[in-house]
């Protein structure tokens, strides 16, 4: 893969139960900056997600979150939920 390629993950709508409305931005932002993180620490993860194509619906199952987790943090361990979700 080139390293001038660009991958753009577009999530239109990201379902969150539990949380406080007020935190969403939040997550929002520390599961875009880890999502950065994970593929441009992973050339091999990013061809597996390049491959992939558009999918019209995704879901991950259960991603574990202690009470008191902050919002950021929630927001990481959905990236890591997504990405082996996106694993062929």
């Amino acid at each position: 893969m080139n390293a001038g390629r660009r991958v753009v993950i577009h999530i239109d709508e990201l379902v969150l139960r539990g949380f406080r409305p007020e935190d969403r931005h939040a997550i929002a932002e520390g599961l875009q900056a880890e999502l950065a993180r994970l593929y441009a620490a992973s050339p091999d993860a990013l061809q597996a997600l390049a491959g992939l194509g558009s999918a019209p619906r995704m879901r991950i199952g259960e991603v574990s979150v202690a009470a008191g987790t902050r919002p950021a943090r929630v927001g990481s361990l959905l990236a890591g939920g997504l990405q082996r979700g996106m694993q062929p």
